[in-house]
């Protein structure tokens, strides 16, 4: 449920502020939040209004200007619809994809899903991953360790639940937050303060309607002031040089997905073992393209679909050798004993929105392995 704005409830689950239970974000109808702050305050004036004055000028201009002159066009020769179906070139042509492997000519009649350049969209992302390769920096930070994260990284996931934000948001406020810690040494009690602040960037990044300040310091339990989170947020951004857009595998796993026509159960079982990944620090070197692949195949195996495909190798850029040591990890990692204390992500996942894909049985290792060679 999200949280109630009559009576404070402490989410927080790091330590020294006394965490609580937590319940399952998805058993109960879900409202959205509201613009408002906490306290019931006004809601904001739209800053556009205030910006162009536009109301004003309206009003001290009761008379109307004549028209500008319109100055003379040149004719130009306009094609019609038919003419340019006619004369336009199928996508595979275009970009060179062999036909077997064109996943998105079938959208080029949509606009919103950009097909003629879907392709070069994620090539781009693929290569801006090298930009932000990170390596186990929890040496580095000995006022932490990997417990800690995982306990911040878990509150994460129930914070994006209960505001309802995209998926996209929590993924790219995670690696915001281990960007951060892998430059910047932080202490025991900002931890909290630090994840929050970087679910407030990831939110204006992804979210067209973000929570505001206010917000998060609720959700907090007041534990921080408005000065405190706006330093940070600060921080964050100089650390990360005002460049935020990392690439996350969220959006990897829809893009490859499409490659098999994978259900929305497949698609979501490869989210749950994703956003599980998202708690070990074990994964945080490894790409996001390369988690999303390795997450997938492990989906389409479990639900008996096949392995690694031609297409899924064209679009990915990886061969199922690149993939099997990363699978292999996560096979462990399902396999796991599940921690009493991070139980949000497989309570997400086993609620029927999901598919109740968390409650479903890990696929044995030899039969992975045998999709592996």
């Amino acid at each position: 449920m999200p949280f109630s704005r009559g009576k404070k409830r402490t989410t927080s689950k790091i330590p020294k502020l006394n965490p609580k239970g937590l319940e399952n974000q998805q058993d109960g109808p879900q409202t959205k939040r509201s613009s408002s702050s906490p306290q019931g305050a006004p809601k904001k004036r739209t800053a556009f209004v205030d910006i162009t004055n536009a109301h004003k000028i309206e009003l001290s201009n009761p008379i109307k200007k004549k028209d500008p002159v319109k100055k003379l066009q040149k004719k130009v020769s306009v094609l019609s619809k038919n003419d340019i179906y006619k004369h336009k070139k199928p996508l595979s042509s275009v970009f060179q994809i062999p036909p077997e492997f064109d996943i998105d000519s079938e959208h080029l009649s949509d606009s919103t899903h950009t097909a003629e350049y879907a392709k070069d969209i994620f090539d781009y992302l693929k290569r801006r991953e090298e930009t932000f390769v990170l390596q186990d920096y929890m040496a580095d930070q000995p006022n932490l360790n990997s417990n800690m994260r995982a306990i911040l990284v878990d509150w994460l996931v129930e914070v994006q639940e209960n505001f309802e934000l995209n998926h996209e948001t929590l993924y790219l406020a995670v690696k915001m937050t281990d960007h951060y810690l892998a430059v910047s040494q932080a202490k025991r009690e900002s931890l909290q303060l630090i994840g929050s602040t970087a679910m407030l960037i990831a939110s204006k990044f992804e979210e067209r309607a973000p929570p505001c300040v206010d917000d998060f310091l609720y959700i907090c339990d007041d534990a921080y002031k408005r000065s405190q989170l706006i330093t940070m947020e600060i921080s964050i951004l100089q650390a990360l040089n005002f460049d935020i857009n990392i690439p996350v595998p969220y959006r990897f796993l829809r893009r490859y997905a499409k490659c098999v026509n994978a259900g929305m159960d497949t698609l979501t079982l490869a989210r749950y073992i994703c956003e599980l990944s998202l708690l070990e620090m074990e994964f945080v070197p490894v790409r996001a393209s390369l988690l999303a692949s390795a997450c997938l195949l492990i989906a389409l195996v479990t639900k008996d679909l096949g392995g690694w495909t031609q297409c899924l190798q064209f679009h990915s850029g990886y061969s199922v050798e690149d993939l099997a040591r990363v699978v292999r990890k996560l096979h462990d990692m399902l396999i796991s004993p599940p921690d009493s204390k991070l139980a949000v992500v497989r309570s997400k996942y086993a609620h029927n929105v999901f598919f109740e894909v968390a409650l479903m049985p890990t696929v044995s290792l030899e039969t992975l392995e045998r999709f592996l060679e």
